[in-house]
C-alpha cells in the first residue's frame, strides 16, 4: 500500500489561511506533520478548524513546541502522545508530537519535530526524539516515520545523524528541486521526511499547488513523501 505522508511550518497561521488550506489540501497527504502550529489564544480550534477545511483531523493532543499530526480519512488513529524535549536555558521548549496510524494494513508511527536555532540542541533532540520514536515503534509494531523543519542542511549533524538512522526520503527518490525556505525564494532544503529502512520511497518533494499560494500560506515550502509499506 501508498501512503502519503507530508511535513509542513504553518508560520503560526500568520499568512493566508485561504492559500494555506489551497496548499495543504493540495498535498492530499495521509498523515501531515506540521510545525508552528497555533499554541495561544484558542489555539485548539485554530488547529481543528484549518485541519477540517483540508479535509483532515488533528490526532495528537497538547501544544508543547507548535507540533502536531493530523490525519486523513484513510489513516485510522491507534495511539496519539506528545513530549517535551529536554529543556536548554534561554531557548524555546521544544517537541515531538506522535501518532501511530493504521491505513490498510501498514501500520506507522508518525513523528512531528521541529528543532532549535542552536546547533547542540538540535543534535540532543534529534537523538532523544529518534529514541522516543523507537520506543513507541516497538511498542506498536509501526514503522517510523519522523519529519518536520530541522533548521538545518544535509550536510549538518543532526540532519546526518536522522539520515544515518533513517532514509532521508527526498535523497532517496527527489521529485523536484528540493529547497523548501524560503518559500518565495527558495534556497536551502531545511524541512524534510526520514522513514524507516523498510519503507521504499516512491517519491518525495513538493506539492503541486498554486506558486501564488505556496508563497502566501507560509514562509516554508511542504514536503510530501509517497511510501510504500508491506506486500
Amino acid at each position: 500500500m501508498t501512503i502519503r505522508v507530508a511535513t509542513y511550518n504553518l508560520h503560526g497561521m500568520r499568512d493566508s489561511v485561504p492559500a494555506l488550506t489551497r496548499v495543504i489540501t493540495a498535498m492530499r497527504a495521509d498523515v501531515l506533520c506540521v510545525q508552528e502550529a497555533p499554541r495561544f489564544g484558542r489555539w485548539r480550534a485554530r488547529r481543528a478548524a484549518l485541519a477540517a477545511a483540508a479535509g483532515l483531523a488533528v490526532a495528537t493532543p497538547g501544544r508543547v513546541g507548535g507540533v502536531a499530526v493530523l490525519t486523513g480519512r484513510r489513516a485510522r488513529v491507534v495511539h496519539a502522545e506528545s513530549h517535551r524535549l529536554r529543556g536548554f536555558l534561554g531557548l524555546e521548549r521544544r517537541g515531538l508530537a506522535v501518532a501511530v496510524v493504521q491505513a490498510g494494513g501498514t501500520r506507522l508511527a508518525v513523528g512531528s519535530l521541529h528543532l532549535d536555532l542552536s546547533g547542540p540542541a538540535r543534535m540532543h533532540h534529534a537523538a532523544e526524539a529518534v529514541a522516543l520514536m523507537e520506543r513507541v515503534s516497538a511498542r506498536f509494531g509501526a514503522a517510523v516515520v519522523l519529519a518536520g523543519d530541522l533548521n538545518e542542511q544535509p550536510h549538518q549533524p543532526a540532519w546526518r545523524y536522522l539520515a544515518a538512522r533513517l532514509a532521508d526520503c527526498y535523497a532517496a527518490a527527489p521529485k523536484g528541486d528540493g529547497p523548501t525556505f524560503s518559500a518565495r525564494r527558495p534556497s536551502v532544503r531545511i524541512d524534510g521526511v526520514f522513514a524507516a529502512r523498510e519503507a521504499r520511497v516512491v517519491s518525495c518533494g513538493g506539492v503541486d499547488a498554486e506558486i501564488a499560494d505556496l508563497g502566501a500560506a507560509s514562509d516554508h515550502l511542504p514536503v510530501v513523501a509517497e511510501l510504500r509499506l508491506g506486500h
